[in-house]
């Protein structure tokens, strides 16, 4: 019987986000009392959303990844490892015999943690469950042991949804995006680093006074400050940069304008389909525990259509190339994650509340260590391609999101203790972000606490 279940649970797993969410969203949506018609609508809804978020995606990979090959050939960069980012690391990771128990571990943490009242996000995001398999796989590819697997799945879980909690005063204060909160994925688990800057620059008389945003940049350089423009012009860049002839230059900068307009269209399709069952879970969660209140764990997607997040995006897809040819030691290859480099930097610009100046230092570091911990990951990554079958014996591969994760890194060095200094350097780093990021979410939730009592 378990076999037909973890056979039937893997099924919808590889049909992928664009139908796993939508049925899992739409059953779920009926089961807590949403009429039928509209769960099957928002069901619909969230796979358009999706759908088109994969278009986009695509877009990008196949417009911006030979871009970015043929600037990195051109000035010689020795960069030899490609990084196949989540759309490649995701599959691979539920292709584990680990994962199918993932998703029921998560679940059950989840609700431990909300009976116990350690955590008040309730998660209704299955998709992004792979993240927190990702340790636990990564763990038991380089120790056979998949109890350690097992226990890597479940501490990275429990870290997840505190990382909700604390995101979820950002997610109201700059987003405005009340009930509602990230537990997961590399904008909630990089946040932490935006928390340290944001500190710093506090401090420093002057720097503390710069802010800019698409915004404002739009109102001091007019049309050239535009999100569409913007978009061209880095498309176009990226490209002449990359040795492109203007027919083929010109091109890739009208297709990232159109990801600067698209994108935020397709991700209001992903909030409309998540919102009836989000408002519904939100009331249940409120009428059986009066007086409490709870969040709504959601997919990052909902982050990207912020006018902020999809300018940062773009301006940091050459940085990152710069950053990978600066990190010392280096071998992998931006590629795959560079269409999605919003999710590594969301997180930072509600913190920031949408400062470009402060997100553009944050982005800095948080694609520094992204990318240094991710080289250091390369094997891990592809002993997890190789004994899942997803990859041939000799390949070689790397992934920035999930690869590059500092929670992930921590826990499979506390079981190889392969490079201790590594080990050592990145979890103090990691726990001091983390102090700073609580004392800010606090600040924050103080800070909206004494609004509501003012109105």
């Amino acid at each position: 019987m378990w076999t037909a279940i973890a056979g039937g649970i893997q099924y919808i797993i590889d049909m992928g986000a664009s139908v796993m969410l939508p049925i899992f969203v739409a059953i779920l949506s009926i089961i807590v009392g949403v009429k039928p018609g509209k769960a099957i609508r928002s069901g619909l809804i969230l796979g358009v959303g999706f759908v088109g978020l994969s278009l986009i995606v695509n877009l990008m990979n196949d417009q911006l990844g030979p871009a970015a090959e043929a600037l990195s050939q051109r000035f010689g960069l020795s960069l030899s490892i490609v990084d196949i980012g989540w759309p490649g690391m995701s599959p691979i990771t539920w292709a584990s015999e680990l994962a199918i128990i993932a998703i029921p571990l998560a679940i059950a943490i989840n609700v431990v943690m909300l009976l116990t009242k350690l955590t008040r996000v309730v998660n209704i995001d299955i998709w992004n469950i792979w993240h927190m398999a990702f340790t636990g796989v990564m763990a038991y590819a380089v120790t056979g042991n998949i109890w350690i697997g097992v226990l890597g799945t479940a501490v990275h879980a429990v870290i997840a949804y505190k990382l909700g909690d604390l995101m979820a005063p950002m997610m109201v204060d700059y987003y405005e995006l009340d009930g509602l909160t990230v537990p997961h994925g590399t904008s909630s688990y990089l946040a932490p680093v935006a928390a340290v800057v944001d500190f710093i620059i506090d401090k420093i008389p002057g720097l503390n006074k710069i802010d800019f945003n698409a915004d404002t940049l739009q109102e001091k350089v007019g049309v050239l400050g535009e999100p569409v423009v913007i978009g061209f012009i880095l498309g176009a860049a990226i490209g002449f940069l990359g040795g492109y002839a203007p027919d083929q230059a010109l091109p890739l900068g009208i297709n990232m304008s159109a990801v600067m307009v698209l994108m935020p269209k397709v991700v209001k399709c992903i909030m409309d389909g998540l919102m009836p069952l989000s408002e519904r879970a939100k009331k249940i969660m409120n009428e059986k525990f009066s007086g409490e209140s709870f969040y709504i764990g959601m997919d990052p997607a909902i982050l990207l259509g912020d006018s902020q997040v999809v300018t940062a995006g773009l301006i940091f897809i050459p940085i990152t190339l710069l950053i990978a040819v600066l990190v010392p030691g280096n071998r992998v290859l931006p590629f795959a994650d560079l269409a999605t480099i919003g999710f590594f930097i969301a997180g930072a610009v509600a913190v920031h509340k949408g400062n470009l100046f402060r997100t553009l230092i944050s982005g800095i570091l948080i694609m520094t260590l992204t990318i240094w911990i991710a080289n250091q990951t390369v094997d891990w990554v592809t002993a997890i391609g190789v004994t899942t079958g997803s990859i041939q014996a000799g390949s070689v591969i790397a992934a920035l999101d999930q690869g590059g994760c500092p929670i992930s890194y921590v826990f499979t060095q506390l079981f190889t203790m392969q490079n201790v200094t590594g080990l050592v350097v990145i979890g103090v780093l990691y726990a001091i972000c983390m102090v700073f990021y609580v004392n800010l979410s606090k600040k924050r939730a103080a800070a909206l606490e004494a609004e509501d009592d003012e109105e």
